[in-house]
């Protein structure tokens, strides 16, 4: 089962983000959830949640 773990503003910001998990080796998926205001869910395994988390966690702090 997948797992939203962040919503993200653009496209970009999300495959940017996807791209990262990626690296770290983690399976993620996006997907679109509101097409007028643009807005993207990204989705994690549930077995990888917490792992994510931190790795997630990790790269917003940089982006800021």
């Amino acid at each position: 089962m997948w797992t939203v773990i962040y919503i993200a503003p653009t496209a970009k910001i999300a495959e940017s983000i996807k791209n990262r998990l990626t690296q770290e080796g983690f399976l993620v998926k996006i997907r679109p959830i509101n097409v007028t205001k643009q807005q993207y869910e990204i989705l994690v395994p549930s077995g990888e949640l917490e792992e994510v988390q931190e790795v997630l966690n990790n790269i917003l702090n940089t982006h800021r």
